[in-house]
């Protein structure tokens, strides 16, 4: 079966394009195009969009920001149900993708699982299953072969996922360069340090870098997009920006161009803990060095001191980084950094991303972004509050503020300020004759 890359590049129009077109309120020219050169992804499993309740989205340049959850089993919680609760809330409250990143005994069993009820794209890190089951064959991760980390990833293709993180720009080199920089802290991503581990045991080059060919060709044969991760992202803001997280990323930009020859569709993963003034030159390093490949962010972190609150800290770095040209946000949760994130955490970390997203559409001029705005500023002028409901982001939690706190006089004002309203107030000023 022909990749959706493949298909436009002969003229045929896939419904995913056409579906996308009409959600970004784009001509479907433009998605096109955006294929062709790689600086749009649709990510769309040949299993996956087969299903009929499948919402393909388009992720790139000039489209609407979009959001990922993380979900996922540890081995500590594992309960499939619970995964797919969290799949269902983030679904509800606006996700554009889950990743499953689970480590629990029944992996397989789980990503099946979400993948078969989730109506969004799904995306896996397969080294992680990977090194599991290598520790559990051989005793250690370092004695996974090559073919047993190849056959992991065309599992997960094979099962339906529309996206793999694979850490191919952890390379000797930029392990070299690691061990000169003095990091505060050295690997924070799991993919990154399993893949370091492997290396540094068997002296060896990454497998993922040494072998992309045969990547390539899998991601091929079940059309995923390759998400090209960021295994030496910095830990901590002191360490962002560094020598280390700049190869990598160069060596991610020349494996973009060669994923882009093959046909099949790359975006990069960036960073991690940035401070403010680093997160506009990071996109614009990422989007320079990788030929304007789709770029997805995690955050970014702007300061490292608000465990319970990274929600926010990661809102305020994903704004910054949609403006300046990211594609993709993942959320954070409050949990981040310190347990697995429950139900309520996943609904949490989705708003706050959708925010920070949409924040930065309004001003990068994505189609409908700052309509929905001026939508909700008529409803507030009306003190229509069923339509502010309507337009929320959020309608439960604002209805349930409105309703636990309502007035007792005036239903039309709220308990903030009554009878001095400044809104009703003009209005009455403005238009005496009308009724009062």
């Amino acid at each position: 079966m022909a990749t959706l890359v493949e298909l436009v590049k002969r003229g045929e129009i896939p419904k995913e394009v056409e579906y996308c077109a009409r959600y970004e309120k784009r001509d479907v020219d433009y998605i096109v195009q955006g294929l062709i050169e790689g600086t749009i992804v649709i990510p769309a499993n040949i299993y996956h969009r087969a299903r009929e309740d499948f919402t393909p989205r388009a992720i790139g340049k000039g489209l609407k920001t979009k959001v990922n959850a993380n979900i996922g089993t540890s081995g500590d919680i594992e309960n499939i149900e619970l995964e797919l609760e969290k799949l269902r809330v983030a679904v509800k409250y606006g996700a554009d993708a889950v990743m499953d990143l689970s480590t629990g005994k029944f992996i397989d069993e789980t990503r099946k699982a979400i993948v078969n009820n989730s109506p969004v794209m799904v995306g896996t890190v397969p080294i992680y299953q990977a090194a599991k089951e290598a520790a559990e064959k051989h005793g250690f991760i370092g004695k996974m072969t090559v073919d047993e980390l190849f056959d992991v990833i065309e599992r997960h293709c094979k099962d339906g996922v529309d996206f793999i993180t694979v850490h191919c720009g952890v390379t000797l080199s930029a392990l070299e360069r690691l061990r000169k920089e003095g990091r505060i802290m050295n690997i924070v991503s799991r993919g990154g340090a399993l893949m370091a581990e492997w290396m540094v045991y068997n002296e060896k080059e990454n497998p993922l870098y040494e072998h992309y060919d045969r990547l390539l060709e899998i991601a091929k044969k079940y059309d995923v997009t390759l998400s090209l991760g960021d295994g030496m992202r910095p830990g901590c803001i002191a360490d962002a920006t560094d020598r280390c997280q700049i190869e990598e990323l160069i060596t991610l930009g020349e494996l973009v161009d060669r994923a882009r020859e093959a046909d099949v569709q790359a975006m990069v993963e960036g960073p991690g803990h940035v401070p403010l003034d680093q997160v506009e030159a990071n996109i614009l390093l990422q989007k320079r060095l990788c030929h304007g490949a789709p770029f997805y962010v995690l955050g970014p972190i702007v300061t490292d001191i608000a465990p319970g609150y990274d929600h926010i800290t990661g809102a305020i770095g994903g704004a910054i980084a949609a403006k300046a040209g990211a594609d993709f946000l993942c959320y954070l949760t409050p949990a981040e950094h310190l347990a697995l994130p429950d139900v309520n955490d996943v609904k949490v970390g989705v708003i706050a991303a959708r925010i920070a997203g949409h924040a930065a559409d309004i001003v990068k001029g994505v189609p409908g972004a700052v309509e929905w705005d001026i939508e909700m500023a008529k409803a507030r002028e009306a003190l229509d509050w069923e339509r502010q409901f309507e337009l929320a982001i959020d309608p439960e939690i604002a209805r349930k503020y409105r309703e636990e706190r309502a007035p007792q006089e005036d239903e039309k004002t709220c308990t903030m300020c009554g009878k001095l309203c400044s809104i009703k107030r003009v209005e009455e000023y403005l238009n005496p004759k009308k009724e009062k």
